[in-house]
């Protein structure tokens, strides 16, 4: 008789743990459906709205709605935007690119040595650093004393300028990833590479830096993003037709008396665009430089 309950037993719980498995895919399914659908709506309607103003002409435009256009005026527009205010928009892409790679240059050099010599180099003036980075991510930055400093050195309205400024405001979080990533990176290779006679300035560019592409890779990322849209900084501490930005040509369609919507909604989209697709493409990695380190 036993051996009748046991053999009628066993069916019945294995059934049970595949209705709680088969209910757990269930739900883990809904979930990420949902999870889909709202990022949907919070990001995708936002780029609907304005990449449909951005095919519309004036006068369609100026309504300020979803409704579709009657005729698709995209080209006429990218066209007229590329082309106004002799070409300041061609010019300002080239302003944001030069001021984001050498932002991104300077950063992955002294924001990874200052990780490392942080990690590394563990003494009682440590803690102090550590507070300034800190610091530096929480005390907002000092519009007019900055531009009291930069116009002392003679870096005020210069591209140098900018870097220095772009630099020094994402420096603390990068420092902060650096130094996270550093504890995946054992101890014995840096002794292993000093007892093979390696130099302290050779042990880093030839063996560590390679070693932090997946960091790197976030830096360029998200520095690239932060810089390439910045709307301030450029606002103050690079004020000039000459040195104007792509945040800052959004300002050729606006007026007092009138707005072409069509032309700024055009501008907005071809500014996205770049950092949208750089978003794409590396956003695995993003998550992976980010993450690393967290558990050792």
């Amino acid at each position: 008789m036993s051996k009748v309950v046991n053999q009628t037993a066993i069916p019945s719980v294995a059934l049970e743990g595949t209705r709680k498995l088969n209910r757990k895919k269930v739900n883990k399914f809904t979930t990420e459906v949902i999870a889909v659908l709202l990022t949907l709506v919070v990001f995708g309607i936002p780029f609907y709205f304005v990449f449909i103003n951005a095919v519309k002409n004036t006068s369609e435009s100026s309504l300020l709605n979803m409704a579709w256009p009657s005729s698709f005026h995209l080209i006429e527009n990218m066209k007229e935007v590329l082309t106004s205010h002799d070409g300041m928009v061609i010019r300002a892409f080239f302003n944001s690119i030069m001021i984001t790679g050498f932002s991104i240059i300077l950063l992955i050099i002294v924001g990874s040595m200052a990780g490392y010599v942080l990690h590394r180099k563990v003494t009682k003036v440590t803690p102090f650093f550590n507070f300034l980075i800190l610091a530096g991510l929480i005390i907002p930055p000092a519009v007019v004393p900055t531009i009291w400093v930069l116009e002392n050195i003679g870096l005020f309205k210069t591209m140098p300028g900018i870097v220095f400024v772009e630099v020094a405001l994402h420096l603390p979080f990068t420092v902060l990833l650096y130094k996270g990533f550093m504890a995946t990176i054992p101890n014995q290779i840096d002794e292993a590479a000093l007892i093979d006679g390696c130099g302290k300035f050779r042990l880093y560019f030839n063996i560590i830096l390679p070693l932090l592409k997946p960091v790197s890779a976030t830096v360029i990322v998200l520095t690239a993003v932060g810089v390439y849209n910045d709307f301030v900084n450029p606002l103050y501490f690079y004020p000039g037709a000459e040195n104007v930005t792509l945040q800052l040509t959004l300002y050729n369609f606006t007026s007092m008396y009138q707005t072409q919507w069509n032309l700024l909604f055009t501008n907005i989209l071809l500014i996205s665009l770049p950092p949208l697709i750089l978003f794409i493409f590396f956003n695995k990695k993003i998550v992976a430089g980010m993450t690393a380190g967290s558990v050792k």
